[in-house]
């Protein structure tokens, strides 16, 4: 487990994994190298080139432990929290089930990921619980961000397509995070 020097609380968890002839046992999450409850866990499946994000909660805020089961993604993080000295930055790694890294991303940022492999299996522990609601999806390819998304022609759902700007979520939601 490492911080991340970009910003201290994202979490970089290096999983072991323990190998012989019938195939793998993966160790995924240990709470006590993250310190958080997650009472909600979802999985997602995506094909190649799919982009999911950038989502948070404004109310209920949730931290993240993202990890891939199977195939590989490039996650991004982007710290939306009000008061942050690192407000606005973004982060991305490479998780797959080959590295065995994942990551803990705190309440209060935007997340977002695009599929590299066939077929993309990824399993989220989350601190809260949805909140329907208070979901925003900020568009993907704002400018402002100035994300490097290592695919062209992302698959992305209708949700993600009428996604805000950076700057329209600032107006409308900053005050409440």
């Amino acid at each position: 487990m490492k911080k991340n020097n970009k910003n201290k609380e994202l979490i970089i968890v290096h999983n072991r994994s323990y190998k012989d002839k019938r195939g793998y046992f993966k160790e995924i999450l240990l709470e006590k190298n993250i310190k958080e409850k997650f009472p909600f866990l979802v999985m997602s499946y995506s094909k190649k080139n799919v982009l999911r994000g950038l989502h948070l909660q404004t109310k209920k805020s949730q931290g993240k432990y993202i990890s891939v089961l199977k195939g590989k993604i490039f996650d991004v993080a982007v710290d939306l929290r009000k008061n942050s000295i690192t407000y606005g930055k973004v982060f991305s790694i490479i998780l797959s089930e080959k590295n065995l890294k994942s990551i803990f991303i705190p309440p209060g940022f935007a997340h977002g990921f695009c599929s590299l492999a066939k077929e993309n299996y990824v399993i989220y522990g989350c601190t809260n619980y949805r909140d329907a609601r208070s979901e925003v999806a900020i568009v993907y390819n704002d400018p402002k961000l100035k994300i490097k998304w290592p695919i062209k022609n992302p698959i992305i759902s209708k949700k993600d397509n009428h996604a805000i700007s950076l700057k329209e979520f600032e107006k409308k939601f900053l005050k409440n995070i």
